[in-house]
């Protein structure tokens, strides 16, 4: 489901980042995509891809297995048998548990992801004098300046996205389900329904927490070029110096993003599961 969810979205994934860290620098999304295309080639939309599928892939195997345990611990609140269905608004507040154990392994990735793809902008703008162009180098420079504990720059940030994001994630990928399961069993939806419900579950997620990831990835990326003020520092900085506007800066990209590769991701997720499922029960 990670996999699949990176190779769909890495594209719109980098023109989020640079658009967020840098507002300045570009119109839009289309002026984004062409800016980098002549600056840097193809590969520059994939930048970071490599910490990205591990980020994706380590977030959202500890997400779903998490996902599960915090559905028996919603059932035992709620005094449910272990085998009920619980309702939409139930697995959403489960996968919203289960995002903050989820967020100590994205946390790390995802800032090297982040500086790999706004490099390029932050040597043009003057904030380093060298990049570093590898996963290596970029673990290796964070190890040097910080220590390991440079790592969860953004920490705070993500699990003030993620928390209240995949309440909203899950709530929509199960409201939606429902809706086209109209009364039969959600288990026999086809693929169609799957990456719909998927592509507006991850639209929610996007749609209500996208501010915070502007902050996130302006820590994360900026911290490169010396110590960032907290979550609130960096927040009412760009309110005051930037508009409110400009925490919504990529959003375009990132809704395009959302919806197909959160679709790839819930379609990958449960054709894969029903798979396991098969194989464990022939057993």
């Amino acid at each position: 489901g990670g996999t699949a969810c990176v190779v769909t979205g890495q594209p719109f994934d980098t023109a989020k980042v640079k658009m967020q860290t840098f507002p300045d620098m570009y119109k839009g999304i289309v002026d984004c995509f062409v800016k980098t295309y002549k600056q840097v080639g193809l590969r520059g939309f994939y930048k970071g891809t490599t910490p990205a599928l591990v980020a994706n892939i380590a977030e959202n195997s500890v997400l779903f297995m998490c996902y599960g345990f915090c559905q028996q611990i919603v059932r035992r609140i709620v005094g449910v048998d272990r085998k009920t269905k619980l309702s939409d608004l139930q697995n959403a507040a489960a996968g919203s548990f289960a995002s903050a154990f989820a967020t100590l392994v994205l946390c790390p990735t995802e800032l090297v992801k982040c500086r790999l793809q706004a490099m390029h902008e932050m040597q043009l703008s003057g904030k380093i004098i060298q990049g570093h162009n590898t996963v290596w180098s970029v673990v290796k420079g964070v190890i040097q300046k910080d220590g390991p504990l440079g790592f969860y720059r953004g920490l705070s940030s993500t699990l003030l996205r993620e928390v209240p994001g995949y309440f909203f994630f899950f709530g929509g990928y199960e409201l939606s389900r429902t809706f086209f399961a109209s009364g039969r069993s959600k288990d026999e939806l086809g693929p169609i329904p799957l990456l719909l419900s998927g592509g507006f579950g991850g639209s929610c997620l996007w749609i209500a927490v996208y501010p915070v990831d502007c902050v996130k990835s302006r820590i994360q990326v900026l911290s490169m070029a010396g110590k960032q003020t907290g979550f609130m520092g960096t927040f009412v900085t760009v309110v005051r110096t930037e508009g409110v506007l400009a925490l919504y800066s990529g959003l375009k990209p990132t809704m395009i993003r959302a919806f197909l590769a959160n679709g790839a991701l819930f379609l990958a997720y449960e054709y894969s599961r029903k798979l396991m499922m098969k194989q464990i029960d022939s057993y």
